[in-house]
């Protein structure tokens, strides 16, 4: 038996912002409240979202206290300004920590205590109602954030989520226009974290023949495309290409779920405050060369939709080629491909290895089991750039 869960309304292609109004009336809202952080105010996108509000005679305010990576009293003090508003809708734009605010901030305006009472790994409390409607849109094509329910804070020295169905928009909004403008940097850190999302829920133990489909179109749209998007930004097709890729991947993800990546990417963004791309991407193709053994068909079929000639290659050296390919993207879009260029240092590893283990939710899912060894060897290798392979 499989389940599949999604936004109960998802909009996309270019010029779907126009939407946003139609969207907002359904549900009767006086007000809005906008949450967005600096720097999407700052390019300009959140003044498209104010025009069509405008032009609808929808009232808004605009909340911008937002940071990358956020941790939990940022999160505390956007819940306090939604509780002191008249708003009866949310909106976010932005990357996933924007809409990981707006998710989480929907939800917790109708509850009592603070963001960290409502935590995975240390959380008491638990989530009673869905609070306010929300609409979620992303301006990068990677985190997925807008199709599923998790929202991701920082701690001290990890990560912890809340992940509850309450937590899905009831509208998402995948524009590609709104991507057009983001840097090399920000697009190769997001592609690559939608790559991952599709990669990791291609070889979960949790995944069904829908998320499999969902994973490997998205493998090939993003593997395709990322190149292109990173040092041509301009073009279009690329820009659409992973603005969908980006979507399916979060929809497959959701409902597959992620695994090893995530698990180990966690403390290495939440210790040394490296951005969630980031965090997955140098991490990925580690990874994935200790867990591939348990998953050869899987590998195989990833090596087709990451374009890996496979002729004359048995399923094994096929398997570790798709590795190598991911490898190869991570390394083309010019992000760094070991832990060292990050500036982290290898008396680190068993601090981070301590802290991956502590997240049974994400390794629970991987095809190979994780031992506190079998993470250190991974940190390891990422450490020095060196894929084993064998």
């Amino acid at each position: 038996m499989y389940n599949f869960v999604s936004p109960l309304t998802i909009i996309s292609g270019a010029g779907s912002l126009a939407k946003l109004p139609e969207q907002i009336n359904r549900f009767n809202a006086k007000k809005v409240m906008i949450f967005a952080d600096p720097g999407v105010i700052q390019v300009g996108i959140v003044k498209k979202v104010e025009d069509v509000l405008v032009g609808a005679g929808i009232t808004y305010d605009l909340y911008s206290e937002i940071i990358p990576e956020p941790p939990v009293h940022i999160a505390d003090q956007a819940v306090s300004a939604l509780k002191n508003s008249d708003a009866d809708m949310v909106i976010g734009i932005g990357g996933g920590s924007s809409l990981d605010i707006t998710k989480a901030v929907a939800v917790l305006s109708k509850h009592e205590g603070t963001v960290a009472d409502y935590l995975n790994l240390t959380g008491t409390k638990k989530l009673s109602n869905k609070g306010l409607p929300k609409i979620l849109i992303p301006t990068t094509s990677g985190t997925g954030s807008e199709v599923t329910d998790i929202a991701v804070f920082s701690l001290e020295s990890s990560k912890d989520v809340i992940t509850n169905n309450y937590l899905l928009a009831d509208v998402a909004i995948v524009d590609p226009e709104l991507t057009y403008t983001l840097p090399p940097r920000i697009t190769a850190a997001t592609g690559v974290d939608a790559l991952t999302h599709a990669v990791e829920a291609l070889i979960s133990v949790n995944a069904s023949p829908l998320t499999d489909a969902l994973a490997l179109d998205a493998i090939r749209r993003i593997s395709q495309n990322i190149r292109t998007g990173v040092w041509h930004g301009s073009n279009v097709k690329a820009r659409s290409e992973l603005s969908w890729g980006s979507l399916i991947a979060g929809l497959s993800f959701y409902n597959a779920g992620v695994s090893g990546v995530h698990a180990l990417a966690y403390p290495l963004g939440g210790l040394f405050k490296l951005s969630h791309g980031d965090s997955n991407a140098v991490l990925l193709p580690y990874v994935f060369d200790f867990v591939w053994p348990s998953c050869i068909e899987k590998m195989v079929l990833m090596a087709d939709a990451l374009g890996v000639n496979r002729a004359g290659l048995s399923n094994r050296e096929a398997a570790i080629a798709a590795v190598k390919a991911l490898y190869d993207i991570v390394k083309d879009v010019g992000i760094p491909t070991n832990l060292q260029e990050f500036d982290i240092k290898e008396e680190y590893i068993e601090k981070l290895s301590q802290d991956a283990l502590k997240q049974k939710r994400l390794l629970a899912r991987s095809p190979k089991p994780f031992t506190i060894d079998d993470i250190r060897k991974v940190y390891t290798a990422a450490y020095n750039g060196k894929l084993n392979l064998l």
